[in-house]
């Protein structure tokens, strides 16, 4: 399949599926997956270069979080969802999963750097646990300019 071309700005925006959703296994193979589809997603809505460097590394640092820190006391990994949105000219995505939520790790001198990233290079950056259930839900929006 060919990569969408970017938008020039004399063309209908919507070129794309409104929405995206994924979920994947909470694995490392997931991340590069996930983060491709998203990617994609907002290429195909316009996005800017400069906003899909965003995007990439933004939704990386946050499937990366689910998958090193969401699952880490159950047997096997759960599961990760991804939704993506354009909403005035933004893309906006949520991570979620059905881990521990943001709890302190006994082997963990502190705070990473990701959340940090995440907020340094997004618009607008929300985190909360999961209504009526297990997990946390990470939302994030880029401007489709950069």
């Amino acid at each position: 399949m060919a990569a969408p071309r970017p938008y020039r700005g004399d063309e209908p925006l919507i070129t794309a599926p409104e929405s995206l959703s994924r979920s994947l296994p909470a694995t490392p193979e997931s991340v590069g997956r996930l983060r491709r589809a998203v990617a994609e997603f907002a290429h195909g809505h316009g996005a800017s270069a400069r906003a899909l460097d965003s995007v990439n590394l933004a939704v990386s640092e946050a499937l990366t979080n689910v998958v090193v820190h969401a699952y880490r006391d159950a047997a096997a990994p759960g599961p990760i969802l991804v939704v993506a949105v354009i909403r005035d000219r933004a893309v906006m995505v949520t991570v979620a999963d059905e881990g521990c939520g943001m709890t302190p790790r006994d082997d963990s001198p502190g705070l990473g750097l990701g959340l940090g990233v995440i907020a340094g290079v997004a618009d607008t950056l929300e985190i909360s646990p999961r209504a009526g259930r297990p997990g946390s839900v990470l939302r994030m929006a880029f401007g489709l300019a950069g």
